[in-house]
């Protein structure tokens, strides 16, 4: 089955992520509409995009000119009907799932020619947004992982209404952005979650009992298992808030519990020390006091 290649692409959701998402395809030479709808968000996510291609020059991955040429492919908009033109749409916001499945039903009124409208959730199930639309076989998940211009995987989510179409349309549009697909089925956590989650919820729970330190912990997995980084610091970088979204989705589908966040994430979180992206995690990111470990 041959596919057209994806020249438009929208975005839904101008935070970490989907900033991520947008200066992806914007570098793989596609037209990207970044949508928001709030003024603040769109400002600090045209900023997080400009510090990002500013470290990509300085690391020689990108000339002068593409990095030029790059921002020039994308537009902020605070406009859905912005969208009207994409061949894809990825939403990307908030893991509520209320909140995802009013979006997806505006978007299906608002992107009429999008050949697949996506979900970057990483613990929502995708038949539920999927019905929320008139077109459930055009709507599958694309996982992406953080920080998304670096990281290689999406995982590519069937489904129970997606149709084959829409499945060999993700598969290519994430080879053209030069990212390796990989197929699951629609369940809770998709691959990576299901496997990551209890053990680095093992590992907060051996911190929140006094097992071992923070740093220790961290070392005794990087020093010990060849990790690029440790549990705790891995929690920080993908966002406790989004670990607990997680955790949540999979303790209310599969009961067990090694899924069940810990009292420390949701302590964490209720006080607003979310990882890297508020300042303090289980390390402390303030420029003054940068803890974490080198």
């Amino acid at each position: 089955m041959t596919t057209q290649p994806v020249s438009s692409v929208g975005v839904a959701g101008a935070g970490f992520m989907g900033s991520g998402i947008a200066e992806t395809v914007a570098r793989a030479g596609m037209r990207v509409t970044l949508y928001e709808p709030d003024a603040k968000p769109l400002a600090r996510s045209r900023e997080r995009i400009d510090q990002s291609v500013a470290r990509a020059l300085r690391g020689g991955k990108l000339t002068p000119q593409e990095g030029v040429q790059l921002v020039e492919r994308i537009v902020w908009t605070s406009d859905l009907a912005d969208l009207e033109d994409a061949d894809v749409v990825i939403e990307a916001i908030v893991e509520d799932l209320d909140t995802k499945r009013d979006l997806f039903a505006r978007l299906d009124t608002a992107a009429p020619n999008a050949r697949i409208l996506a979900s970057n959730t990483s613990s929502i199930p995708i038949a539920s947004l999927a019905a929320a639309t008139s077109r459930p076989e055009r709507v599958c998940g694309l996982h992406f992982f953080s920080p998304v211009p670096v990281m290689s995987l999406v995982e590519v989510v069937v489904g129970l209404d997606t149709s084959l179409a829409t499945i060999t349309e993700a598969d290519a549009f994430a080879a053209q952005l030069g990212k390796h697909a990989v197929r699951t089925k629609d369940r809770a956590g998709f691959i990576v979650n299901f496997l990551l989650v209890p053990y680095l919820m093992s590992a907060v729970r051996m911190l929140e009992d006094g097992f071992a330190t923070r740093e220790d912990i961290d070392e005794g997995m990087r020093q010990g298992c060849g990790h690029p980084m440790g549990p705790l610091t891995l929690c920080d970088f993908i966002g406790l808030d989004v670990l607990q979204a997680v955790c949540d989705s999979l303790y209310d589908e599969f009961k067990q519990p090694e899924y069940a966040p810990p009292a420390l994430l949701r302590r964490m979180t209720a006080a607003g020390r979310l990882g890297r992206k508020s300042g303090r995690g289980f390390y402390d990111y303030a420029p003054e006091r940068q803890t974490v470990p080198a």
